[in-house]
């Protein structure tokens, strides 16, 4: 017979965010990764299409309306971050691409990639 599992596998070290509910960079930390930043400045459309495909999600979702803030909405509940779907569309669309940035980020963060 095997050993049971006395603790679960920690969910590693993602910042602050872990603990608060909150992102792990602010709305305008763009330079706290160069790659998203040049990206988002250079190809809005490029930087959705990769964060939708790093999020496990369809390339395509980012230029279905509407796609980038249900995916904010799922990011927001699958990391356990605080908010509202009201607030998530409404910060999709009127900060767009600074809100893929960080959406960007915060996949790159938890990934371990950033």
């Amino acid at each position: 017979m095997s050993n049971p599992v006395i603790t679960q596998p920690g969910a590693g070290s993602y910042g602050t965010n872990v603990q608060t509910g909150e992102w792990s960079t602010g709305l305008c930390s763009c330079c706290s990764d160069l790659f998203v930043c040049a990206l988002g400045c250079v190809c809005p459309i490029a930087l959705s299409c990769y964060t939708a495909n790093k999020y496990g999600e369809n390339v395509c979702l980012a230029c279905v309306p509407g796609g980038m803030a249900a995916m904010r909405t799922h990011m927001r509940l699958t990391y356990g971050i605080q908010g509202t779907i009201c607030n998530d569309a409404l910060m999709t669309c009127c900060c767009g691409i600074f809100e893929t940035c960080r959406m960007t980020r915060e996949i790159r963060v938890r990934n371990g990639e950033a």
